[in-house]
């Protein structure tokens, strides 16, 4: 087990390269002093997480189930125990005493129960004639029946949550304002009450045919239209839409509220006047007063996401993606502005991903802070990422261990890790996944502690495991793990049989020569292990390779990159530089002809027959 201080910062740590490494000293007095000093009755009155037939603790505790029932337990929780989130008080304590929460998980998370293939999407690239310049939720409702005719059981997408809703957009999936709520740039507006056919078609047909995503030019465009879907006759006092919002509760509300003042006052709540900084302020609901109708299409344009997004999933697993953190001007940074650690960002030491480290420019959630709060930002984040789809992707989950702290102004190679209370957290994903009926991966790829592995496969989450990184051989993969070639990070197998990717990554970041030609060349020989490609072997011969030896994998789950069907050449984001055209690139293939596509044909009947061929 790893040696911490008393505030959870680890300064000694082995890495990637099983290499022994100290973080320095003015970085360990810097976190120190971010994370402060927990409250010293923080024991007594952080949540209490815990399972059916699990000891307490805590004596005779009288509980209040969620349902509204009440319960005294003497100590020994019973097996029959209702999952989900209760409030508990010692028996006996002092009138007025305030309650805890009890947390009550089943410690597993849902599985399928037979091996299932699938595609892996980045959404905004699968452009169809139909889309206004950027893939949509129509677009994944093809991709869904699509997926379905030939064979597929799931799609697994990039991250569709909000952005800050003001020019320029944000184009990193994995830097947005909120992970509760969903980024209204994927709403197919043809299909939303009160559209208008015929609205800037000149601009939509610019847009489409652009060589790369404009996100600031589909956002402009798509907000004047959904505006005016919006305040078309009877739309915004819609029955169903005030239903919806009234059960969504103060969380929509709030969201609603900062997109609005964002608006108003800019993308960074830091930045706006001082009356506005805080969610429960006086002047911020006299502004959401005043502001209620933009309020109001805010919330609405949420509702048509949730509308669109379950009509784009229908019954198959959607696995959508959960960022390891947001940014610190957005949304949810301003609505938990006390959990939140000030002067600090996330990131990764140096890895096999990346040799000279990584900082993602979200600020991290203090875990004691977390704890006080009863969990529930983390509690909000899954459930909003898991609802309508079926299944969740936790992006960096050793972050559910430890994450890599780096302070303003330092180098991602001068962090330190602080822990967090990860069996807490792992057992609210699992309750979560057990709600929902989701299936969980939790992408553990880098530097990963002894430990980790062996907890997600005790919580029924499955692990990854990437061709490009393995050294057994996929038959020998475990089977509770999802399998892949490839991520939106790595090399597509046409980018690294031409050389074209390494190309891309020598001129885009600052990796050396060196290091970017021996990774290309370990990662061909990982390619060829095996098997008989001939380095002058034509690009789909070298896809083929890669996912004929996929294919042997026993895993629950084994993913295609839509890229790789394509034989796409460049990945979605190469990690280290903002120069590159990352998380803009569409597919070369558009959605509308991917029926038609024989590369894209010949994995799908190739995955489908390793599937229906494997013993039960």
């Amino acid at each position: 087990m790893a040696v911490t201080d008393d505030r959870g910062v680890q300064q000694d740590w082995v890495d990637a390269y099983d290499q022994p490494q100290r973080a320095p000293e003015k970085t360990i007095e810097a976190l120190r002093q971010v994370i402060g000093t927990p409250p010293p009755d923080l024991a007594e009155r952080a949540p209490v997480v815990t399972r059916p037939g699990r000891r307490l603790g805590l004596g005779t505790v009288e509980v209040e189930c969620e349902d509204g029932t009440h319960r005294t337990v003497h100590d020994v929780l019973p097996e029959d125990f209702p999952l989900g989130y209760h409030r508990l008080r010692t028996s006996g304590g002092a009138p007025g005493r305030p309650s805890r929460r009890l947390i009550v998980s089943p410690g597993r998370c849902w599985l399928p129960d037979h091996q299932q293939w699938g595609w892996t999407v980045q959404l905004y690239a699968a452009r169809s004639r139909s889309s206004w310049g950027i893939g949509d939720l129509a677009d994944l409702r093809a991709l869904r029946e699509w997926t379905e005719s030939v064979g597929g059981g799931f799609l697994l997408v990039n991250p569709l949550h909000a952005v800050a809703p003001t020019l320029p957009q944000e184009a990193s999936p994995y830097l947005p304002s909120t992970r509760r709520f969903r980024n209204p740039v994927y709403l197919r507006v043809d299909e939303v009450p009160g559209w208008s056919p015929g609205v800037a078609d000149d601009e939509r047909r610019r847009l489409d045919a652009a060589d790369l995503v404009d996100r600031d030019g589909v956002w402009a465009l798509k907000r004047a239209a959904l505006w005016s879907a919006f305040t078309a006759p009877g739309v915004a006092d819609d029955a169903a839409f005030t239903s919806w919002r009234g059960e969504q509760g103060r969380s929509l509300e709030e969201f609603a509220t900062w997109c609005t003042l964002a608006d108003e006052h800019g993308p960074d709540w830091r930045d706006w006047p001082a009356g506005l900084r805080r969610p429960d302020g006086a002047e911020v609901a006299a502004f959401a007063t005043a502001h209620a109708d933009r309020v109001a299409f805010h919330a609405w344009l949420q509702w048509q996401l949730d509308v669109q997004l379950r009509s784009a999933t229908g019954t198959t697993t959607v696995i959508q993606d959960l960022p390891i953190g947001v940014s610190g001007g957005g949304a949810d940074a301003w609505a938990w502005q006390d959990v939140v650690a000030g002067g600090i960002t996330v990131g990764a030491p140096p890895d096999l991903l990346n040799t000279t480290g990584q900082d993602w420019g979200s600020p991290p959630l203090v875990p004691w802070r977390l704890q006080a709060a009863d969990y529930e930002p983390f509690i909000q984040s899954v459930r909003g990422t898991i609802a309508g789809a079926g299944g969740l992707r936790i992006d960096h989950v050793m972050g559910l261990f430890r994450l890599w702290w780096i302070p303003d102004g330092a180098s991602a190679t001068e962090g330190a890790y602080v822990r967090y209370p990860s069996e807490d957290l792992l057992d609210i994903v699992a309750l979560e996944s057990h709600r929902a009926r989701a299936v969980v991966v939790g992408e553990d790829l880098g530097t990963v502690e002894p430990g980790v592995r062996e907890a997600l496969a005790e919580r029924g989450m499955l692990s990854y495991k990437l061709l490009w990184f393995e050294d057994d051989e996929p038959d020998d993969w475990p089977v509770c793990a999802l399998a892949a070639v490839t991520t939106h990070d790595l090399p597509t197998v046409a980018g690294l049989w031409t050389g074209s990717d390494a190309a891309d990554q020598l001129a885009s970041t600052t990796m050396s020569e060196e290091d970017v030609r021996n990774g290309r060349t370990d990662l061909l020989a990982r390619l060829r292990r095996g098997s008989d490609l001939a380095e002058s072997a034509p690009v789909d011969e070298a896809v083929d390779t890669a996912y004929r030896r996929l294919a042997r994998a026993p895993s629950l789950l084994l993913s295609v990159a839509l890229e790789d069907a394509v034989l796409e050449e460049r990945r979605p984001n190469v990690p280290g530089t903002v120069e590159r055209e990352n998380w803009r690139i569409p597919l070369r293939v558009r959605v509308d002809d991917l029926p038609s596509s024989a590369e894209a044909a010949r994995l799908a009947a190739l995955m489908s027959d390793a599937v229906a061929t494997r013993p039960a």
